[in-house]
């Protein structure tokens, strides 16, 4: 089967929209996990999902679609636009954009000051352009006290202080915090939120990219939400990134909530530890699109037997960058004059386009304060997997994890920057070594296009006669007091591209296996 066909253009055509995910657009959305059934119950619930995973396009797709056909209200709010504001500045946004997207906020001007809707409108708006913290002071002094430059005067040839006794000054200050209002009314607010909708009506609350809020202030702002829409008939649904989150913290009392407890958790994180139902959910939803745009189209005859594996293990397990890497992977193949059947080669080309210097680039732009030391701890890691070991998996031990848990917190912040994953939480190490450890691979972007000398690709996908993961156990331990000496360091002393370039590339190195053991097909 030719990788030209009409029929394959237009299934990179709805992949590529599918990527543009805008609010006032309804997005290519399939629900291969049944994760929409979900999210249109009636519970609070966190979303979380790597970048990529397919979180906006579920709140997106569920506004423009799902709520019009269950008849529920939706109030979808992209952090994206306001994640400058300080707090309680970004609380109160938030509040004006659920407010004024109910019914009835928009009245013709004879009735606006009916409505007490509107009136709330008008307060929040007036305590947004105020300061967060207001002082004012007033000095009264006499005439000689204001003659004074520097605070003193000179009898004859003494300098004498006269500051105290040059008249007196009086001070008054004030402050004035947003947040005092803003719960001394939360009382209010809800009574409004209860009375903008019909008896049996429901609202959603959709906070898209949650983890765009600075995350000190995290727990504050989750915490106010929870509380205002508690009760009623609103469901706060937030979408964000698992290790870039932070839904409690205690300040004297609790402030946030609790998962499990509060609001419900759904993850659309597909990981390498279950590598065959990663395998065959992304492949599901690939074909899910074919159907979509062409009928009859079986993406499998595309692909030869070792590309499936390939197209999964270049992705990370990451919906969006398996449906790009597999659009790019095809365009370097026609380019290259390969024009049958779609082979890891080009796989991996097209993941080196979507590689690791990208996903640097989204740690600089988001993780704020802790993204020198994210870079810090890759470099690291590379260095210690590639140069050191000479292999692509690493383990951690867990009696490390419990005792360095900021270190292993940047581990797991690594994860959700799509540059490890995780390929098995709780494994046996060979050698002799006790203990317990979680198992991790590099991103294949990092050592698979170029291929890199000498560098043993732990083939985690592949199972024994016994059903072990193979080269799991023999991965190097990555101890994390290491960690914590890098952490505690400066900048990195060599960037990942120049110490992936001291690593000598092996041209005719050949793609690791990725077709089924013949135990697997028995």
């Amino acid at each position: 089967m030719s990788l030209e066909t009409q029929d394959i253009e237009r299934l990179k055509n709805s992949i590529r929209n599918s990527f543009r995910v805008r609010e006032n657009q309804n997005p290519v959305y399939v629900d291969i996990g049944g994760n929409l059934r979900r999210f249109e119950s009636d519970q609070h619930q966190v979303l979380f999902g790597r970048r990529g995973s397919g979180k906006s396009c579920l709140l997106v797709h569920f506004m423009q679609a799902s709520s019009k056909r269950s008849g529920v209200r939706v109030i979808y709010v992209g952090v994206d636009e306001i994640k400058r504001l300080g707090f309680p500045d970004i609380l109160v946004r938030l509040l004006l954009s659920v407010f004024e997207s109910l019914p009835g906020a928009k009245r013709r001007f004879w009735q606006l000051h009916r409505s007490p809707l509107h009136k709330l409108i008008v307060e929040l708006r007036t305590l947004l352009d105020e300061p967060e913290s207001a002082e004012t002071s007033r000095r009264d002094s006499d005439e000689r006290s204001r003659s004074i430059q520097a605070g003193a005067e000179y009898v004859g040839s003494a300098q004498v202080k006269v500051g105290s006794r040059a008249g007196r000054e009086v001070t008054s200050a004030y402050t004035s915090k947003k947040l005092d209002q803003l719960e001394r009314h939360l009382q209010d607010y809800k009574a409004v939120l209860r009375r903008a909708l019909q008896p049996e009506g429901r609202a959603f609350v959709l906070v898209d990219d949650f983890y765009l809020i600075n995350r000190e202030m995290q727990p504050n702002v989750i915490d106010y939400l929870h509380r205002l829409l508690r009760g009623t008939n609103y469901y706060l649904k937030v979408a964000t990134i698992r290790h870039r989150t932070s839904l409690r913290k205690h300040e004297g009392q609790t402030v946030g909530v609790e998962l499990f407890q509060d609001v419900e958790e759904i993850s659309l994180d597909k990981t390498f530890e279950d590598f065959e139902a990663t395998d065959t959910y992304l492949h599901a939803m690939l074909q899910s699109m074919a159907d979509r745009v062409s009928p009859g189209l079986v993406v499998a005859n595309i692909l030869n037997p070792d590309a499936p594996r390939a197209l999964t293990l270049a992705s990370g397990g990451v919906p969006r960058d398996f449906l790009n890497i597999f659009v790019d992977a095809i365009d370097a193949s026609i380019q290259a004059g390969k024009r049958d059947r779609l082979t890891p080669t080009y796989i991996y080309k097209a993941s080196a386009m979507l590689s690791y210097r990208n996903k640097m680039a989204n740690i600089k732009e988001e993780a704020g304060f802790d993204s020198a030391s994210l870079e810090r701890l890759f470099v690291d890691l590379v260095d210690f997997c590639l140069r050191e070991k000479k292999k692509t998996s690493f383990l951690v031990r867990r009696d490390d994890a419990q005792q360095y848990q900021i270190e292993n917190e940047f581990l797991q912040q690594l994860m959700d920057f799509k540059l490890i994953h995780l390929i098995d939480s709780n494994t046996s190490a060979a050698s002799g070594r006790s203990g317990r450890y979680a198992a991790y691979t590099l991103d294949f972007s990092l050592f698979m296009e170029p291929r890199r000398r000498n560098i043993e690709i732990v083939q985690f996908w592949q199972t024994d006669e016994q059903r072990r993961p193979v080269g799991i156990r023999e991965a190097p331990d990555y101890p994390l007091s290491r960690a914590a000496a890098v952490l505690g360091g400066q900048s990195p002393q060599i960037e990942v591209e120049d110490l992936l370039e001291s690593i000598e590339v092996d041209p005719d190195a050949a793609p690791p296996n990725t077709s089924r053991p013949t135990h697997e097909l028995r």
